[in-house]
């Protein structure tokens, strides 16, 4: 059995596709009633289609476009933390372009971090419901990531972080 499966609706890497997931959910669905699917996420995804998907099969998990620079989600993020799904933002780190701002190498000095731990931190400390999944190529890389997760940022600093996006 697969534990989550993610349905990624695609127009390109970083926007969802417009239109109807009701086909594709379906089969999913299918899946997760013989039993091969224990839980069903939805990958670059727009609120629509999340409420479509909802009426379909219950939903664990998005997994769209977000960090620092890219905010589009900021009023999604929200609801689905109301109603109990996780969030997992892609390119968290700025994807094939690090994010680079003089925000937010400012703030990572001031914290003694690494700009790409501090917008590590900031993702986690957006919302209870963000699951950050940060891509590694070597063990000194992952070590890096997990501080993140011990990194505090005081409120005026994320009001700093937050002129970026």
């Amino acid at each position: 059995m697969l534990d989550v499966v993610n349905l990624r609706s695609m127009l390109s890497i970083h926007e969802p596709a417009e239109g109807s997931i009701e086909a594709p959910l379906t089969i999913l669905a299918e899946l997760q009633q013989k039993g091969l699917v224990r839980h069903i996420g939805l990958s670059n995804v727009t609120p629509a289609q999340i409420a479509e998907a909802r009426r379909i099969a219950p939903i664990v998990c998005v997994q769209n476009h977000y960090n620092l620079a890219h905010r589009t989600d900021d009023a999604l993020i929200a609801d689905l933390a109301r109603d109990g799904i996780a969030y997992v933002p892609f390119f968290p780190l700025g994807g094939f372009t690090p994010l680079q701002s003089g925000a937010l190498s400012e703030v990572a000095a001031r914290l003694g971090a690494t700009p790409m731990q501090v917008a590590l931190a900031w993702l986690l400390q957006r919302s209870p419901n963000i699951l950050v999944i940060p891509g590694t190529s070597s063990v000194e890389h992952l070590r890096e990531n997990l501080e993140a997760a011990r990194l505090q940022i005081p409120p005026e600093l994320v009001s700093d972080l937050d002129t970026i996006g």
